[in-house]
């Protein structure tokens, strides 16, 4: 999927937390000063363009609503980082975490018994 801006991952932001919305309820979200209802229906049809966000008519206008989970942007945004910055290596990755302290040996060693059971897990369920 096609990168977002950071005034887009805004307004999928407001998507995530309150569902569906129109263009009106996201400008009256904004303090003063509000931005205008073209500049946010712009980005909102862009949204839905990239894929991110779809409709649904309401009346005489649209209602919006995120295709996407939070969670799967996350996980699209970290898989483009790690290869970008890191060559497609969660080796590097981890290494990197560890190398500068930001994960405990401890903490490294936990998740690798969940990823242990996890797999032995899924062995099971084959």
């Amino acid at each position: 999927m096609e990168k977002l801006t950071a005034k887009e991952e805004e307004i999928m932001n407001l998507f995530w937390k309150y569902g569906a919305l129109c263009v009106r309820e996201i400008v009256e979200m904004y303090e003063e000063p509000k931005p205008h209802f073209n500049t946010i229906s712009t980005m909102v049809r862009a949204l839905e363009e990239k894929g991110y966000v779809g409709h649904r008519q309401q009346g005489k206008s649209y209602q919006y609503y995120a295709l996407i989970a939070e969670e799967e942007m996350g996980k699209q945004s970290l898989s483009a980082i790690i290869g970008r910055y890191f060559k497609n290596s969660y080796k590097r990755v981890v290494s990197s975490f560890v190398e500068d302290g930001n994960i405990p040996i401890e903490e490294l060693r936990s998740l690798l018994d969940e990823v242990e059971k996890q797999n032995r897990n899924n062995n099971k369920n084959d």
